[in-house]
C-alpha cells in the first residue's frame, strides 16, 4: 500500500506544513500548483526535495482560490475545468523536468476533487485535460464503495486510475468521506488511525460513521504531514504497514 501526503503547500513568507520530515515516509507526493498554495519556488524546492528521496510526483491542481484554499467550489465551466487543469499540470511538469524528474499522476485538490467525484461533467473535464497533457498521468481519486462507473470512465479515456482511501477520516455507507462539519468526521487518535490503516491495506472492512461495515478498493493511503502529531502518526503508518 502506497502512501500519499498534499504537500509544497507553503506559500511566499506563509509556511504551512512540516515538508522535509514527511517525505523520508510517503511514495507520493501531491504538489500544490499555485491556485489555492504554492508558487513558483516552492514548488521547485518541492519538486527537488521529493526526488532526493525517491518520492513520484504529482500535480495537485485546484479551483483559483487562494484565500479559501481551494475548499470552496465554484461555478466554472467544463471548459474552464479542463484549461485551468492543464495550466497547472503544465507548470508543475515544467519544474519536474529541469530537474530531472516527471509526473506521475495528478490528483485534484479540496473542492475541485469532491466535485469530480460528485459531477460528471467536472470529472470527464478533467479527464480530457489529462488525455492531452505530454506522458501518461494517471487520476488519482478517491475509492467508495462502488468504483465501477469511475473505472469505467477512466478507461473510456485511456486514464489510469488510482484509488484513494483515507485513514484518518469516517466513511458513510457509499463509502464517501463525511464532511468535516459533522461531528466525528476526522479521527485524531492514532490507534483508531492506524487499525484502519491496516484494514484498508489488507482488504478487511472498516466501520462507518454509523457502525456499519464497509470494504475499501484502494492503491494508495492519504496521510497528513500539517504538523509534529500527523507527523508520527505517518511514521507509525508506515511502519505499521511495513511489519
Amino acid at each position: 500500500m502506497l502512501l500519499n501526503c498534499d504537500i509544497g503547500e507553503s506559500f511566499g513568507a506563509w509556511t504551512m506544513g512540516l515538508d522535509e520530515q514527511v517525505m523520508p515516509y510517503i511514495d507520493q507526493a501531491n504538489i500544490a500548483c499555485g491556485f489555492h498554495a504554492g508558487d513558483p519556488l516552492v514548488m521547485q524546492n518541492t519538486v527537488r526535495l521529493a526526488l532526493q528521496h525517491n518520492v513520484a510526483l504529482g500535480a495537485h491542481p485546484a479551483y483559483p482560490d487562494l484565500q479559501g484554499f481551494g475548499r470552496r467550489s465554484m461555478k466554472c465551466s467544463p471548459e474552464e475545468i479542463h484549461a485551468m487543469v492543464l495550466y497547472q499540470v503544465g507548470a508543475l511538469s515544467q519544474m519536474a523536468t529541469a530537474q530531472g524528474g516527471k509526473l506521475s499522476y495528478v490528483k485534484p485538490h479540496g473542492a475541485l476533487y469532491n466535485d469530480m467525484m460528485r459531477d460528471e461533467a467536472v470529472l470527464t473535464a478533467i479527464l480530457g485535460a489529462l488525455g492531452q497533457t505530454s506522458g501518461k498521468l494517471a487520476l488519482m481519486a478517491m475509492t467508495t464503495a462502488d468504483n465501477q462507473p469511475l473505472k469505467a470512465l477512466c478507461a473510456e479515456y485511456g486514464v489510469e486510475l488510482l484509488l484513494e482511501a483515507f485513514a484518518d477520516r469516517a466513511y458513510d455507507e457509499k463509502g464517501y468521506i463525511v464532511p468535516r462539519r459533522i461531528a466525528g468526521a476526522v479521527h485524531h487518535d492514532t490507534d483508531i488511525i492506524l487499525r484502519q490503516a491496516k484494514a484498508i491495506a489488507e482488504g478487511d472492512a472498516i466501520s462507518t460513521i454509523n457502525g456499519k461495515l464497509l470494504t475499501l478498493e484502494a492503491d494508495t493511503l492519504c496521510v497528513h504531514g500539517d504538523n509534529p502529531e500527523s507527523v508520527a502518526a505517518v511514521r507509525a503508518i508506515r511502519q505499521a504497514l511495513t511489519t
